[in-house]
């Protein structure tokens, strides 16, 4: 150490420059050798390649790799420098025969460089190959050496040298000539591209073809002389023809790779797509596409996600239409306007509150709220359906109205709740209609809600009833992420287990399409629970269904937002979801989360918790939130006679001979639908001629709606037609007195219907019973 110091001493001079060439020497190489743009690359959960999106500067150039097959790490070296691992990062007897040969002709006939310097000279791009920056070159060669291995240098290599066009890159290239990834090719199609960086421009569809098969075979035949191949692998191996032209590179998933590139553009992204399932689902939507075009129906979308791990198995942004009907749009996260598929949500949000049970009956009858008028999509009415049924059937009428009982601020936040980012408004902005379409939301966050709904009655079971804080979380299409559902905890996320299960028991009951129409009387079929809708105009079409393990969802329009006729949920949208279904495995139906239900006596007719007065009552499980609700209301106690042809009373009948009977009765309106659908409905009975009525007495309007304008038109004589007056009355055999602006116009009994020719304007109907029961109704006639 003391003759160091000294030596530095005597020799400050050749000290500093040997330090200040030390550290230029440390220093002169670049922590990032190379930094041209790269291609983004996706590929499946297994690592096979769904798509590339080519770089910036237009070149075909993955993102580094460090992994190089054996076979072409083999050829590679065999062909351009034999002793790579046996150099400090040049080769000077190669140097030496090069520069021997170089000076004789007088030009650049043959190169020394190893492929340490052959990184170098790729990392230099543009630099002229001049002997002065050869010796940059070497210098820098070394010093590669001494920082990275012998593996990373091979790697830089593979990944950054140019195999023709605009090609660069081993894993390109593999992809470009011979359509599948580098470490499936063969021997001979491995030294096909050893060759390449060589002499790039070999490559071209159609020339050049036997100067790349000669250096091809040269290779192939060192390679049997070095017994590194046997023969019968050589004369295989020459066999194989050349690639011709290039392949395209796979699209299998091109609109997860628009959508990844947006946010990792450049790099490698390993997704959790099931490969074959994406290309069978690809082909399932691609078969629909050539069905529906045919009424100009052009775009759909599907996806699936896992429930338990809530990763994206397969995402179909788009049909394989054409440029003029939008094929590059990812339909996926676009809003769109969401029929009746919220219908569930609010379903669930009334069992959660304990506002209604599965089965209650809800009044399905004509109905106006101010200037809106909702109808059923087949423009009928039950009069009154259960819950459960209006569900399953997609009744518009009565999910209108348990909306407006429910109260719209109420499920408006629990729609917040599920994190539908589409749902930019406040409740008033859209008013009644946000259960039939009123608001618009996407696919990802639909099916997000839907899987979040199953993983809460998958981990409430699998937990000793306990939820998970973090349920409505989003999916991922990253391998590399691992979702956190949270902590677990006694309190539900949202929605309590049993109001999601008696949800799900409804939605499995829905209407099949078509040829699945019969789906219950198959042991092997599979019980989703699904739910269609279909946009006001016939713009959006959408199905998503349920299983324990898989949520699909679907959707079928065009996407710039035109309607067709025929474009109906359960006819486009819903064919795809259970063509989609039967390629992924069977599930058990979602266990039923005892420690949320309670089993209660339920009135079978009404469908709630079962009156001193219901005759026909079954054990039913039900959410411990429906607790709460008010006894059956329909069933009464009356009185007849011992025919039970006519109600009696003490002021007409010994009591001796007066029967008690539970009678069902729906108020009138109600009853003039349900019984419509009903035939087994029975009406209560007269009251015997001789006897006082003590039973209150209710009309209700049929025709005309409250504030209605009602447009008259005229028939082939030029007469106007009549406009028919109709109410319903509890005791229909009384006679009704009509006054239209208190004119009397007629009376009638038993049926109370009536036939008028207004004038143009506004008026005012009465209706009088003999009785003395009142009602009167406003309407306007319109020329």
């Amino acid at each position: 150490m003391l003759k160091l110091k000294n030596y530095i001493k005597k020799h400050k001079i050749k000290t500093t420059v040997f330090v200040v060439i030390l550290a230029f020497y440390i220093f002169c190489l670049p922590k990032q050798l190379f930094k041209e743009p790269t291609a983004t690359v996706i590929t499946s959960s297994n690592h096979e390649l769904l798509g590339a999106k080519i770089a910036e500067d237009g070149q075909w150039r993955f993102p580094h790799n460090d992994s190089i097959p054996e076979k072409f790490k083999t050829c590679i070296i065999q062909f351009e420098d034999e002793y790579f691992y046996n150099h400090p990062g040049f080769n000077p007897i190669s140097i030496f025969k090069a520069l021997s040969a170089n000076l004789k002709s007088g030009s650049v006939k043959r190169g020394g460089s190893t492929l340490t310097q052959q990184v170098i000279r790729l990392s230099r791009k543009g630099q002229k190959r001049t002997y002065f920056e050869k010796i940059k070159e070497l210098v820098l060669a070394t010093r590669l050496e001494l920082r990275d291995s012998k593996e990373t240098i091979l790697a830089h290599y593979s990944s950054n040298a140019p195999f023709g066009g605009n090609v660069v890159g081993l894993d390109a290239a593999s992809w470009r000539y011979f359509n599948r990834n580098a470490n499936e090719l063969s021997w001979a199609e491995s030294a096909t591209l050893a060759v390449l960086p060589n002499a790039p421009s070999l490559i071209y569809p159609g020339k050049n073809q036997e100067r790349l098969l000669k250096k091809r075979n040269r290779l192939l035949l060192k390679l049997l002389k070095n017994s590194i191949i046997d023969t019968l692998t050589f004369e295989l191996s020459i066999a194989e023809n050349l690639p011709k032209k290039p392949y395209p590179l796979p699209q299998i998933a091109p609109h997860l790779l628009q959508r990844i590139s947006k946010y990792y553009k450049g790099t490698r992204i390993q997704t959790t797509i099931d490969n074959n399932l994406q290309k069978q689902v690809n082909y399932i939507v691609k078969s629909h596409y050539n069905q529906l075009k045919q009424n100009e129906i052009h775009n759909a979308a599907v996806l699936i996600l896992n429930v338990n791990t809530r990763q994206v198995l397969a995402y179909v942004g788009n049909t394989p239409t054409d440029k003029l009907h939008e094929n590059h749009v990812d339909i996926i996260n676009k809003p769109r306007s969401t029929g009746s598929i919220l219908k569930p949500f609010l379903y669930a949000s009334m069992l959660d509150s304990g506002d209604l049970l599965p089965n209650t009956l809800v009044t399905d009858v004509p109905t106006q709220f101010g200037n809106y008028t909702p109808e059923n999509y087949d423009k009928t009415y039950d009069g009154a359906v259960p819950a459960s049924r209006a569900l399953s059937r997609s009744l518009n009428v009565p999910s209108v109205r348990l909306l407006q009982e429910f109260g719209l601020d109420r499920f408006y936040h629990y729609l917040k709740q599920l994190k539908l980012k589409d749902l930019k408004y406040n409740a008033n902005h859209y008013g009644l209609s946000l259960v039939l379409g009123g608001a618009e939301s996407n696919l990802w966050d639909l099916c997000k809600s839907y899987a979040a709904l199953s993983s809460t009655l998958n981990h409430f079971s699998e937990n000793s009833s306990e939820y998970f804080s973090n349920e409505f979380c989003e999916p991922t299409f990253l391998a590399s992420e691992t979702i956190d559902f949270g902590k677990k905890t006694t309190e539900k996320t949202l929605f309590d287990a049993a109001s999601i299960y008696l949800t799900y028991e409804s939605l499995k009951e829905v209407n099949r399409p078509e040829s699945d129409e019969s789906w219950e009387f198959f042991d092997g079929s599979k019980q989703i629970a699904w739910k269609t809708g279909t946009s006001f105009g016939f713009r959006d079409a959408w199905a998503i269904g349920t299983t324990k393990d898989y949520v699909v969802g679907v959707w079928v329009g065009n996407a710039d937002g035109e309607g067709r006729p025929g474009l109906v949920g359960v006819q486009t949208a819903a064919p795809i979801l259970f063509d989609v279904f039967d390629l992924l495995p069977s599930s058990e139906w979602f266990s039923k989360p005892f420690d949320e239900m309670q089993q209660v006596s339920i009135c079978k007719q009404s469908g709630h918790r079962a009156s001193q007065h219901c005759n026909d009552i079954e054990e039913k499980y039900i959410q411990i939130s429906g607790l709460k609700t008010k006894p059956c209301p329909y069933h009464v106690l009356i009185h007849v006679d011992k025919n039970e042809n006519f109600q009696v009373n003490s002021s007409c009948e010994d009591v001796s001979n007066i029967k008690h009977k539970s009678w069902f009765v729906l108020p009138p309106l109600m009853a003039y639908y349900y019984k419509t659908k009903n035939p087994f409905y029975k009406p209560l009975p007269k009251f015997r001629a001789d006897c006082l009525s003590e039973n209150s007495v209710s009309i209700e309007f049929i025709y005309p709606k409250a504030s209605n304008t009602i447009f008259l038109p005229k028939d082939f004589d030029g007469e106007t037609n009549e406009l028919i007056l109709k109410i319903a009355h509890s005791k229909p055999e009384s006679t009704v007195f009509w006054y239209v602006d208190e004119t009397f116009v007629a009376s009638t009994k038993d049926i109370h219907e009536l036939g008028i020719k207004p004038k143009s304007g506004k008026h005012m109907i009465t209706v009088l019973d003999e009785f003395g029961n009142e009602a009167k109704r406003k309407f306007e006639i319109s020329n």
